[in-house]
């Protein structure tokens, strides 16, 4: 797995995070906490992860999200399906 590849995953990710939650996106960094910097609650993060499988066009089974916080682990999963 290229790491280009990651950081284009990561780089969607965090455009379609800051679309959705209307923050600017240069506020957002891979490592960020997604739950911290972007203040959103488990719901809300459910709300984005939907999102993200449609974009994407994936199934993340829960399993595979339990205990990812930080957008750059989220784009190794997401990637990981691709």
């Amino acid at each position: 797995m290229s790491s280009s590849a990651i950081d284009q995953t990561v780089e969607q990710i965090l455009n379609l995070a800051a679309a959705h939650f209307k923050v600017p996106r240069e506020k957002l960094t891979p490592d960020d906490d997604f739950f911290k910097t972007l203040g959103i609650n488990s719901l809300q993060a459910l709300d984005l992860l939907t999102r993200l499988e449609q974009h994407f066009r994936i199934e993340l089974p829960d399993y595979e999200l339990q205990g990812v916080s930080d957008f750059r682990t989220l784009a190794n999963r997401i990637q990981s399906r691709l």
